[in-house]
């Protein structure tokens, strides 16, 4: 007898960048003051009229079994919202709701690939993306894109490595590297898409953290609308992590599909969170737009903090929630970087390896406390790096 090799193929050993994440825990389990610029989490709790909302829906009943593709009210919400932000019509019969954005993705791709099919992504990209790839029984296929060209993709790279592949997974706004995709770059992914007669899944999680340039969704393109598959979360927009409401939005034949897996698999959402997510989505614009001028104004702290430093070299983060510094002029690994800036500085960011070797040499910080802690920090962070490279 053996386990099974599918489920320990997902990850392919090797550290991860979660030992900076549990070692800076440690210290603060001990008493110590760490600035935790690691993960994509509010430094507040989910606002309180969403958790009025929640806890008036569980308080009258519904607690229960509900439906596995998702409350009708609540696909209402997400329809009229992906029709917006995404410029082309989404019915609520082509959107499934998901445990998160996560579950989304890899329910998504389960419904659009078969095991052995090849599925490209771009490099830098989330880190669960080649194990939820993996998961699903496809084979990454992972392309880079350049710091030097902003981390927009490479669409040549891209053209060959689509040839036999059966999908093509894109995000933008784009984690970790707070690139958002131009027009050019999305029209050239479509085409790719249409050429080589791949399903598209457009991770648009951040579709509201656009700062420079709009938002641009694969699925507003000609012929695009049957071949995309969206995924959109309430985490980040609302503060609702810990509620993981994430959606599909899908071909209603993929949707179908999805709401298969679901039925054998989670059985859907609670009722009462789902109620929440409706409320978020009908009555929280006032809560969203907070949440987005809070992220803007520290995108613009960072990108003014970390420039013209000697020891760093900034990507110009146009959107999300992360700015990822290029730290090689300090003659360290990213690895090492965040190893020393956690034990010296007790500050704690991601190594950009655990985003795939396009993002090696680079750190990811999220942007995830408050301004003055925010402001200390990167001021600390950029002096440590700029005395490394002062001593090369």
């Amino acid at each position: 007898m053996h386990p099974s090799r599918r489920i320990r193929s997902i990850l392919d050993g090797g550290a991860s960048g979660w030992e900076i994440v549990y070692a800076a825990r440690d210290l603060q389990a001990k008493g110590e003051r760490v600035t935790m610029l690691t993960i994509g989490e509010h430094e507040n709790p989910t606002p309180a009229p969403i958790l009025d909302a929640m806890d008036a829906s569980a308080r009258a009943g519904r607690t229960g079994y509900s439906s596995v593709m998702g409350s009708l009210g609540l696909r209402e919400a997400i329809a009229a919202r992906a029709s917006r932000r995404a410029g082309a019509p989404v019915a609520p019969d082509e959107v499934v709701v998901a445990a998160g954005g996560q579950a989304a993705l890899f329910q998504a791709l389960c419904a659009v690939i078969d095991p052995g099919d090849a599925v490209v992504a771009i490099d830098p990209l989330y880190t669960t993306y080649p194990g939820t790839i993996r998961a699903a029984g496809g084979i990454p296929r992972i392309v880079p894109a350049r710091a030097e060209d902003g981390f927009q993709p490479d669409l040549a790279a891209l053209d060959i490595a689509c040839a036999g592949a059966r999908a093509l997974l894109v995000n933008s706004p784009n984690n970790p590297t707070g690139a958002v995709y131009s027009a050019a770059s999305i029209e050239g992914l479509a085409e790719l898409a249409r050429r080589h007669d791949l399903w598209l899944i457009s991770d648009e999680v951040y579709d509201g953290m656009a700062w420079d340039q709009p938002h641009l969704s694969p699925r507003a393109l000609p012929g695009m609308a049957e071949r995309t598959v969206i995924i959109g979360s309430l985490s980040k927009s609302h503060a609702m992590t810990g509620s993981r409401i994430g959606w599909a939005a899908a071909p209603a034949e993929i949707a179908a599909l999805i709401v298969d897996l679901a039925l054998n698999a989670n059985y859907g959402l609670p009722r009462f969170i789902q109620d929440a997510g409706e409320w978020a989505l009908r009555e929280g614009d006032a809560i969203e737009d907070d949440l987005r001028a809070a992220f803007r104004a520290r995108r613009d702290l960072a990108r003014a903090a970390l420039s013209q430093r000697p020891g760093l070299r900034l990507s110009p983060p146009q959107g999300g929630m992360y700015v990822m510094p290029d730290i090689r002029a300090t003659g360290l690994d990213a690895r090492t970087f965040a190893e020393r800036l956690l034990e010296e500085e007790r500050i704690a960011v991601m190594p950009g390896e655990s985003f795939g070797d396009a993002a090696s040499g680079h750190v990811r910080i999220a942007l995830t406390v408050t301004e003055p802690e925010l402001a200390d920090a990167l001021d600390r962070l950029a002096g440590f790096a700029d005395r490394l490279a002062a001593a090369r």
